[in-house]
């Protein structure tokens, strides 16, 4: 009563299964800043009461009242959510209940995940068990799919087009793959039925979900983003009806059954138009892909592997809703009324920024031989973007015209972009080509090149433009907008440019003359011939890079007034032909990758591919430490074997030496001390006297020769 005399409105606590999953993240963010009973005003009036308070008002007045989400994950959370107040990782069902029995609503999301069906089921059954122990009224809510539809006969068997509505839900009939979801919706509505004024239930019939991160449309916007194919695919005929609802639009349903618990508990949402599966795929090609579709058999659908049978089934339905409670009743502040077709663009922006695929645009400058195609393409390697060089939109911009005259595409366009045009631009370009010796004019340059920065891939991607434009005037011709042409340019302001080709990043690679010319001196004959890089052509670019950029109207100053400042980076501090410390210094700058990761089949072969190099690597090191070992092996015998040879010289030498020196003292005891030595032992063993050696000394004493 006392929160009733302020005014105060009491914080419903909003429970919602899921909430890491597409849907659900979506739809509690959404009803996160919601307003308890909000959706009862005018969207007109309360815009108006908004734009009326002050700004401290403003910031205070939406905490009263706020919806507080509380939810569970699917799984352990990678990074926080941000908009509920808990969540829970759930072990057991009881845990589950007693989070449930907390909350005022609780909202099961049951068309992303097949398995969330038997737990809502189990969910809604429990809390019907425990109404009596309700401290206030409870609301249920299931979020469902028209898939439950698909296989309903038409009104009127003569008239097929007539729609249907939630009035017809009895007489539905659903997919064969969604039988359990058919259950799911009749167990709720039964369940609600017995107390309604303890426990009401809700079911939404929701079209095919798409806006932010898309969803089962996800797999169609990415193969357009990423534009690695000519043409989009369309299942079949492509004339198949898909019902569809922008999932803030399907938030805001939520919150009117939130606030007004209508009479009606069985409702359909999906959006006013009527849109065939060729007409959505062909809008989304034409403003993020190719801008072509190709019809391709329904079994094709079944080769993409990103694709789930349940997401299958939704792509190929071919059913007629019209969500007439909705319109009638309820106050909802449509996204996208009109449909996916009509809102094309605002449903792309939101894809791109919720998926942080967000263009990365750089501009390498420098003088020649710096090294700005080596940088260039390093980090179109790092950041998945394109190389955009001069002599490469040319020839590629030649070969288009080329390819219209001989061959115009089968589409209708307009008298001015004719067969007639193409082969006059052509007749034109080539003239102008043969005039200036090969080269071409900055007005056909400047045209190539705006076409080429506007092209889809770079406009999603990104690019990398390499060593252009080289003077002011060329910058400006490229990057202004069609405003700041007519209006009058003054110095002192900055440039009216298109932010949708102009660069984000200018880099300036910068090196002394000197350093430049011993560049191109190294380099090998076989890569100078016939490049910019032969002595006098270099020479007379280097000569011409000096004199444009000493003007006071350069193409750095063009940045700079475009509050673009380009990073200067001199490239003779490091004389690295990987260019790693200037990548580190750009890199850095720049930030992260502004697109997708590797996919599953991408990452899983660039680890074989890191496997294979490793146990190359592992190879190449054993061998060559065998080789080392062999090597070592191979001289250690050598050295052995040369040793030993020497070793036999020294002995032979050694032995040589002592049989001369000893030649002169054989001669002295054969001459004086042998004859008395022999004469001597041979009287000792004709006597054998007791000690031979004494007697020996004996007799060699008394007869010495020359003591005689």
């Amino acid at each position: 009563m006392a929160e009733e005399e302020e005014g105060i409105v009491r914080p419903k606590r909003i429970f919602i299964n899921n909430l890491d999953s597409y849907a659900a993240r979506n739809i509690g963010k959404y009803l996160s800043a919601c307003i308890a009973g909000a959706s009862f005003e005018e969207i007109e009036e309360e815009a108006e009461e908004q734009e009326h308070l002050s700004e401290d008002e403003a910031v205070r007045k939406p905490k009263q009242g706020l919806f507080q989400i509380v939810g569970t994950l699917s799984s352990p959370p990678d990074r926080k959510l941000g908009f509920p107040v808990e969540t829970y990782v759930i072990s057991n069902r009881h845990e589950l209940l007693s989070h449930l029995l907390e909350s005022d609503v609780i909202i099961y999301n049951i068309t992303g995940d097949p398995s969330q069906i038997d737990e809502a089921s189990w969910a809604a059954s429990a809390l019907h068990t425990e109404i009596q122990n309700f401290e206030s009224q409870k609301m249920f809510i299931l979020i469902s799919t028209v898939m439950t539809w698909a296989r309903s006969k038409p009104m009127d068997p003569d008239d097929p087009e007539i729609p249907f509505t939630e009035d017809d839900y009895r007489r539905r009939k659903c997919h064969l793959n969604f039988t359990d979801h058919l259950n799911a919706e009749k167990l709720i509505i039964k369940l609600g039925k017995s107390n309604k004024g303890k426990f009401t239930t809700y079911v939404i019939a929701s079209g095919l979900l798409y806006g932010a991160e898309e969803g089962i449309l996800h797999t169609l916007f990415k193969e357009a983003w990423l534009g690695e194919t000519t043409a989009l695919p369309v299942f079949g005929d492509g004339q198949n009806i898909i019902p569809l609802i922008h999932v803030t639009d399907l938030a805001s349903v939520v919150q009117n059954i939130v606030d007004q618990r209508p009479r009606t508990h069985y409702l359909v949402a999906v959006d006013d138009a009527i849109h065939t599966q060729e007409e959505m795929v062909k809008a989304v090609g034409v403003h993020l892909g190719p801008g072509k579709v190709q019809k391709v058999s329904k079994e094709a659908v079944f080769l993409n592997k990103e694709l789930t049978q349940i997401e299958i089934d939704h792509l190929l339905v071919n059913l007629r809703m019209e969500a007439v409670f909705l319109k009638e009743n309820f106050n909802i502040n449509w996204v996208s009324q009109n449909g996916i077709v009509e809102n094309i663009e605002s449903v792309v922006k939101e894809f791109k920024e919720s998926q942080g695929l967000l263009p990365i645009r750089i501009c390498i400058l420098g003088p020649p031989a710096v090294g700005k195609t080596t940088v260039s393409k390093l980090l179109c390697k790092h950041y998945k973007l394109h190389h955009i060089h001069i002599k490469d939109v040319i020839t590629e911009a030649i070969a288009n015209l080329e390819r219209l005259v001989k061959s115009p595409p089968e589409e209708e366009v307009e008298a001015e972009e004719g067969p007639e045009s193409w082969q006059e631009l052509l007749d034109s370009v080539k003239e102008n080509m043969e005039q200036n010796g090969g080269r071409l004019d900055d007005s056909y340059v400047i045209k190539f090149m705006k076409e080429k920065l506007k092209s889809m891939p770079c406009q999603n991607q990104g690019y990398v433009l390499d060593g252009y434009p080289k003077t002011y005037e060329q910058a400006k011709e490229l990057f202004n907008s069609e405003e700041g042409e007519e209006e009058e340019e003054s110095r002192s302001k900055a440039p009216h440019f298109d932010k949708t080709i102009t660069p984000e990043y200018v880099i300036s690679l910068g090196a002394s003359d000197e350093f430049l010319k011993n560049r191109v001196i190294n380099l090998p004959e076989s890569v100078v011939a016939g490049t910019h890089y032969t002595q006098e052509r270099f020479l007379r670019a280097l000569a011409m890079f000096r004199e444009l950029n000493t003007e006071d109207e350069t193409v750095l100053n063009y940045f700079d007034e475009a509050e673009i400042h380009p990073l200067h980076i001199d490239v003779s501090k490091d004389d690295d032909p990987l260019y790693r410390d200037v990548l580190k210094q750009i890199t850095k700058a720049i930030g992260e990758p502004r697109n997708y990761g590797l996919t599953a089949e991408e990452r899983a072969q660039l680890e074989l591919q890191e496997a294979e190099e490793s146990i190359s690597q592992e190879l190449k090191r054993k061998a060559e430490l065998e080789r080392r070992e062999a090597e070592e092996e191979a001289e250690r015998i050598g050295h052995l074997e040369e040793w030993n040879t020497r070793l036999e010289e020294v002995k032979r030498q050694e032995q040589e030496l002592l049989e001369a020196q000893s030649v002169p003292l054989r001669n002295y005891l054969m001459k004086n001390v042998m004859p008395t030595l022999i004469q001597g032992i041979n009287d000792c063993v004709k006597v054998r006297p007791d000690d031979p050696i004494d007697y020996l000394a004996e007799y060699l004493f008394k007869n010495n020769p020359e003591v005689q």
